[in-house]
């Protein structure tokens, strides 16, 4: 795939009920290249050595981790060397709102955690590889077993996610709920809705607030993640779109397409040009 193709989408109609395991070893991964998926994607790796690109960051597992890709992310698959583990593909509605409320917080922050060598997590996931093998077409009762499996393993996955942090404070705190929903209004709106007064105003709190807030739950301030949200959607479309700054700067809700520019500088240390064409700069 060339620098500038149109990405390709990975839509869920090979997922059966929402649900789709296979094992790490012998996968073509990186013949696959750049590409979002419609649904989860959940790593579980046993040992090995296992490298992707998610939305322009490259992320390692040397041994026992585990990592997820959110629907939407583009990413690839840049190395898979001797690893054992499986690839978990899921619905976003297979999985409980509790536990995508917490992948959504670490999008882009901490997407990866390391395991120790007889987690817990490996007996879950082998147990859910050999129930899927044996499932049967119309087998409503292994269904239903099998999505109680996934349940736990995205249950565990998250559980292990929120250790990583040390900021994160309870999950179900009124704070916790304010800095997701707030992520989730900048995914909805950050086209038209760029400071965090509007937010704030949406959101039923005061802008010191929700700045307060989002520094002690994810320790960036409130405009930082509008701005990351910015950044990642022109970065996706520098890379993979034919589309020229300007029009770039327009979709991204800008008009003055000099402010644009600068704004994009200012927060990646390159022109969008130089990002764009990197032999070039």
């Amino acid at each position: 795939m060339t620098k500038r193709d149109k990405i390709a989408i990975h839509n869920q109609d090979f997922l059966d009920n929402g649900i789709e395991i296979k094992a790490l070893q012998g996968l073509p991964f990186v013949e696959q290249g750049l590409h979002r998926d419609g649904y989860y994607m959940f790593i579980i790796q046993m040992d090995g050595h296992f490298i992707c690109e998610i939305d322009f960051n490259e992320v390692e597992i040397i041994g026992a981790g585990l990592l997820y890709v959110a629907p939407g992310q583009v990413h690839r698959y840049l190395k898979a060397e001797n690893c054992r583990g499986w690839l978990l593909f899921v619905d976003l509605g297979c999985i409980s709102k509790q536990f995508r409320e917490i992948f959504d917080t670490f999008l882009n922050v901490a997407q990866y955690a390391a395991l120790d060598d007889n987690d817990s997590i490996f007996t879950f996931a082998d147990h859910l590889e050999r129930l899927w093998s044996e499932k049967r077409e119309q087998d409503d009762v292994i269904f239903s077993v099998i999505k109680s499996l996934v349940d736990a393993i995205s249950g565990i996955i998250a559980s292990k996610l929120l250790r990583v942090s040390t900021r994160l404070k309870r999950v179900n705190s009124p704070k916790y709920a304010l800095a997701n929903n707030f992520k989730q209004h900048i995914k909805e709106n950050f086209k038209d809705c760029k400071q965090v007064k509007q937010y704030a105003v949406g959101l039923n709190v005061t802008p010191l607030y929700l700045n307060q807030v989002m520094k002690e739950i994810t320790g960036f301030p409130a405009s930082y993640w509008i701005h990351q949200e910015i950044i990642l959607e022109a970065k996706r479309l520098l890379a993979h779109s034919t589309k020229d700054v300007q029009e770039i700067a327009c979709d991204l809700g800008y008009e003055d397409y000099a402010y644009f520019s600068r704004f994009f500088k200012r927060n990646t240390g390159l022109t969008a040009s130089a990002f764009r064409h990197p032999e070039r700069s």
